[in-house]
């Protein structure tokens, strides 16, 4: 798979010139023509990074799509606890590890940790990743919210750590978590309901959604959906711990921190790699 920069940004492109287009699906060609590429390079290179063509992708993204997953592919938790965590904490070929900070290091606000950041480049538009020497402990998509906000959010978590911008630091970890190959490492902060809703977001499979309702229940705060909510709406690393898995009993979209089209997107994207996947494991079989 190609990696390089320019792909990603010919890919955000497309992928929100296809999200803001209203009205018949976009062809082929007038993406391709809107891109200043041939139709052929289009059609390769997305498939390589979505999985499916653009034109499937459109059917994957249409607005009534998170209810049909939530009809057809809804993942009860507890079902989930059964499997066990390790076996539904993977994102393609990516295998993740996380720990949390002790109660006490989150009462210290950060002070005496170092936090390295630097921005990269995705298909979903530009993520700031921070880590500490333990892990990733942040990624943001600033697409929706802008570099200076996703900063200032994510900052904003360990107001007394020091800050030192060292974008290799972050970027093998980094580059694990957008392509969904190799490991990444998390260093979580949060209070203890957070780590807990965050824990349970981890057994979301990907290709699949859950509602703010069944968090609840499956951490045995059944009657705290709002908190529970909050607390989803609070996860600072985005992608890896799925918080995007997470909808409205109606099969609405709910809020989402980075933005709902980007929420949207991501959605699509999983559903996209994931039929792309059950298809290349049917024509092994065959």
């Amino acid at each position: 798979m190609e990696h390089a920069p320019y792909h990603y940004a010919v890919m955000a492109r497309a992928i929100d010139m296809i999200d803001t287009h209203r009205g018949d699906p976009l062809s082929l060609a007038d993406l391709a023509d809107a891109l200043g590429m041939s139709a052929s390079h289009v059609q390769r290179v997305f498939t390589t990074w979505v999985g499916v063509s653009p034109k499937r992708y459109q059917q994957f993204l249409a607005l009534d799509h998170a209810r049909t997953m939530l009809r057809e592919n809804f993942t009860t938790l507890a079902v989930a606890d059964a499997v066990g965590l390790s076996g539904s904490s993977r994102l393609h070929d990516l295998f993740l590890r996380w720990e949390a900070m002790t109660p006490g290091e989150y009462a210290r606000q950060g002070e005496g940790l170092t936090v390295r950041w630097g921005w990269c480049d995705s298909v979903f538009g530009p993520v700031l990743a921070m880590a500490t020497e333990r892990g990733l402990c942040g990624l943001a998509f600033a697409a929706e919210t802008g570099r200076a906000a996703a900063m200032a959010d994510l900052r904003g978590r360990w107001p007394l750590a020091t800050f030192t911008e060292d974008r290799d630091a972050v970027a093998g970890w980094t580059e694990a978590a957008l392509t969904g190959t190799g490991e990444a490492r998390l260093h979580m902060i949060g209070t203890p309901l957070q780590i807990k809703v965050w824990e349970a977001l981890l057994r979301i499979p990907s290709g699949q959604v859950t509602t703010y309702s069944e968090i609840a229940r499956s951490i045995g705060l059944e009657k705290a959906v709002r908190a529970v909510g909050t607390a989803v709406g609070r996860n600072p690393v985005s992608l890896l711990i799925p918080c995007h898995r997470a909808l409205r009993k109606s099969g609405a979209l709910g809020g989402y921190h980075w933005g709902l089209p980007v929420k949207r997107t991501l959605l699509a994207w999983e559903s996209a790699r994931e039929e792309s996947q059950k298809g290349d494991i049917r024509r092994n079989i065959a």
